[in-house]
């Protein structure tokens, strides 16, 4: 073979050589970029998976939030009730004493000596009988009340913040 002849089939190889390589190279992308789009639509996949488990689980927390909120105010309506009553009670008790249709009175120890005692009445409202009494001043029975009046309070605004944590941290 000639020298010309050598160069023409070494440069005819080299040509089919280049050619075939450019078509692996072709089919390699194409391979390549579709494992690629099924890779993205997976990832794509799990993405839409992660986030419809993230918006059920925001909305099942709204739902118990929402549902303590309601609890919550129930409770406090509730309080606020029992205040308003126990403020009604004690209005009407001080009412009543101002006017004198009510006198407190105490039981008083035996005293051989019966100083300031005031003998028993038996009536309607249930005086124990033979036990003697003695009755209030009216300002001190004001006092009194009053101070009961803050002692009911406290018990009913205690006994909301107990049901107000009890509703916070359930058992």
């Amino acid at each position: 073979m000639n020298p010309a002849t050598l160069k023409l089939m070494i440069a005819g190889v080299a040509v089919a050589l280049i050619l075939a390589m450019s078509a692996t190279w072709k089919i390699q992308d194409w391979r390549y970029g579709k494992r690629l789009a099924e890779q993205a639509g997976l990832h794509q996949s799990d993405l839409d998976k992660i986030s419809s488990a993230a918006a059920a689980q925001v909305q099942a927390e709204q739902g118990k939030r929402l549902a303590l909120e309601q609890r919550l105010s129930a409770s406090e309506q509730t309080h606020h009730k029992e205040l308003s009553d126990a403020q009604t009670t004690q209005d009407r008790l001080r009412d009543r004493i101002a006017t004198a249709d009510v006198r407190l009175s105490v039981l008083l120890a035996e005293d051989p000596a019966g100083c300031n005692a005031v003998p028993a009445t038996a009536g309607a409202v249930g005086v124990v009988h033979g036990a003697r009494r003695a009755q209030l001043d009216p300002a001190h029975a004001q006092r009194i009340v009053a101070i009961t009046d803050a002692g009911d309070r406290g018990l009913i605004a205690l006994k909301a913040c107990q049901a107000y944590v009890r509703e916070l941290n359930p058992r």
